[in-house]
């Protein structure tokens, strides 16, 4: 099995539900830690938090940070890097793998992301055409959307999509967008804003605790 290069916490005992949660751009491994003590979990869950590659990025002058693939602008016209994007998408599916390899069922499986990490997730977990339990994207968007377009999306995979109202970082109209694009692609998104900026809100969090409640019966 792969060494993990980021952190990894279980609350309770004999986890049978894995959370993988991705950070944001410029963040690490150990960013959401915290929120872990803020949710109220329906079971007993692994969280796995893995850090992204270090590569420079071209928004922030090229300088070298942890980021899941290069930014180039948020705006509609903005070139996006498809590639480094999948190259993030296939390090997200061999920790999928990896919990797969561990005795977790691929429906209890979920992954989550903040931001550029929100972007990856998605792409993860819609692009192969395997369900998985679902899927949780904060302050984020879809970028390259083109890229599932030809993707056999699996219509079974719920999607909690949230954004702060005042997000300053990634446009509240280009995260309405990408939802938009997910429910016409017949994706079961549960879509929600918050009046915040490009960040999590204790509101949020008390919402994404009730959306994982829905596994407590499976």
């Amino acid at each position: 099995m792969r060494e993990l290069d980021g952190i990894e916490r279980e609350v309770g005992e004999n986890a049978d539900l894995s959370i993988i949660w991705l950070h944001g751009l410029g963040a690490d491994s150990s960013d959401f830690l915290p929120v872990i003590g803020q949710l109220e979990l329906p079971t007993a869950v692994r969280f796995v938090f893995p850090n992204a590659p270090l590569r420079q990025v071209t928004i922030n002058g090229g300088m070298v940070m942890r980021a899941w693939y290069d930014i180039m602008g948020f705006g509609p016209d903005a070139p996006v890097d498809a590639d480094g994007l999948m190259q993030s998408v296939a390090i997200v599916r061999r920790l999928i793998q990896r919990e797969l390899d561990r005795g977790i069922a691929r429906k209890r499986v979920v992954l989550a992301g903040f931001s550029q990490g929100g972007a990856v997730v998605l792409h993860a977990g819609l692009g192969d055409g395997d369900s998985i339990g679902g899927i949780v994207g904060l302050s984020t968007y879809l970028p390259a959307a083109h890229l599932l377009e030809s993707a056999t999306i699996p219509t079974d995979v719920p999607v909690m999509l949230a954004h702060g109202t005042h997000d300053q970082v990634i446009s509240l109209t280009l995260a309405e967008k990408s939802a938009e694009f997910l429910k016409a692609s017949a994706v079961d998104v549960d879509w929600s804003t918050y009046p915040m900026g490009h960040e999590l809100s204790l509101k949020e969090i008390q919402d994404l605790s009730d959306w994982l409640r829905r596994f407590e019966s499976q």
